[in-house]
């Protein structure tokens, strides 16, 4: 089969998890595990935070809301999925499971996990994407100065680190199945905008490049701080923890605008939004591999859990 044009553009969207797939619909999320035997299925019911509250629907807002909404969701089925995992083994708890299981309700150990993998997901990135290419900046300001030089080269440091990041991750035996499922996920979105039935057969051919995937966003991210941060004043503060709190304090309006943007690219395709959109599209070939049948069946299960009933009901 060739590769097929989509028909529309859906808001569905997912993420690769531990063996699996996470779906999340107009109205629920779920999630699929591929275990020895066989593939479990979760789903639960899902409302959008601009539903909440009108507030959380408004432009710029909504990618501050959207993207913690996303962050607490993505964490929850990750776990979610090291359970099931796990559950399908027969190996004998740790002692230290035990404690737990004996002083703590099971729900309080997956709520402290929960939180502790988020703000893990929060800190990591912060000291590798912020404070490292600062430091590093700094060693250099001998050379550089300060101003927007030494913001352009702390930007360029963050590029590498962020490119040498996924290669590394790419190169992981386990991640590279984490990433297999990603491509799954990626192709199954195809196979359902293109208006084809949700078949393995269907999904294999489709590209596992898609322009509206995390990876793409997270890019984004990094540019506009760049760009951002080079053209405002405190270009010339010098002190690396100074640098890297006045980052933070920028990332919220940083993800707004990578937000934003991020839809609008989404919207269009013209020369424009394919020149913005390319090297995302490049880096997911670090982060996307090519699945196998189990993995493209995992997806698909997932997929089909979160259809909405009113045909047109998730289009972009």
């Amino acid at each position: 089969m060739k590769k097929t044009q989509c028909k529309f553009k859906t808001s569905i969207g997912g993420q690769a998890l531990i063996e699996g797939v996470m779906m999340r619909g107009p109205h629920k999320v779920a999630l699929s595990v591929n275990t020895p035997s066989g593939i479990v299925t979760e789903v639960e019911d899902y409302v959008a935070p601009k539903e909440k509250h009108k507030i959380w629907g408004v432009p710029l807002i909504r990618g501050i809301v959207g993207f913690g909404s996303s962050m607490a969701v993505g964490v929850k089925a990750l776990m979610r999925s090291a359970d099931l995992a796990v559950e399908e083994d027969d190996e004998e708890p740790s002692r230290f499971d035990k404690w737990l299981s004996k002083h703590f309700s099971k729900k309080t150990v997956d709520g402290f996990i929960t939180t502790f993998a988020l703000v893990l997901g929060i800190l990591l990135p912060i000291a590798l994407f912020f404070l490292l290419p600062s430091f590093l900046a700094g060693l250099l300001g001998r050379w550089i100065g300060t101003g927007i030089w030494r913001s352009l080269v702390e930007g360029a440091i963050r590029i590498v680190i962020f490119i040498g990041y996924l290669a590394l991750m790419s190169c992981m035996k386990d991640m590279r199945r984490t990433f297999a499922y990603h491509g799954a996920e990626h192709k199954s979105i195809y196979c359902y905008e293109a208006g084809l039935d949700l078949t393995v057969e269907n999904v294999r051919p489709q590209p596992r490049q898609h322009p509206r995937c995390g990876t793409s966003f997270l890019f984004v991210v990094i540019i506009i701080s760049i760009l951002v941060t080079s053209l405002l004043g405190f270009a010339n503060i010098s002190n690396t923890f100074a640098r890297a709190g006045l980052r933070l304090a920028l990332l919220p309006v940083i993800v707004a605008i990578s937000y934003e943007l991020n839809m609008w690219v989404g919207r269009h395709d013209n020369r424009l939004s394919r020149i913005l959109r390319a090297p995302g599209m490049f880096l997911q070939n670090l982060t996307t591999k090519e699945p196998d049948d189990a993995m493209i069946e995992t997806a698909l299960a997932s997929l089909k859990a979160v259809l909405p009933e009113r045909e047109g009901e998730d289009r972009w």
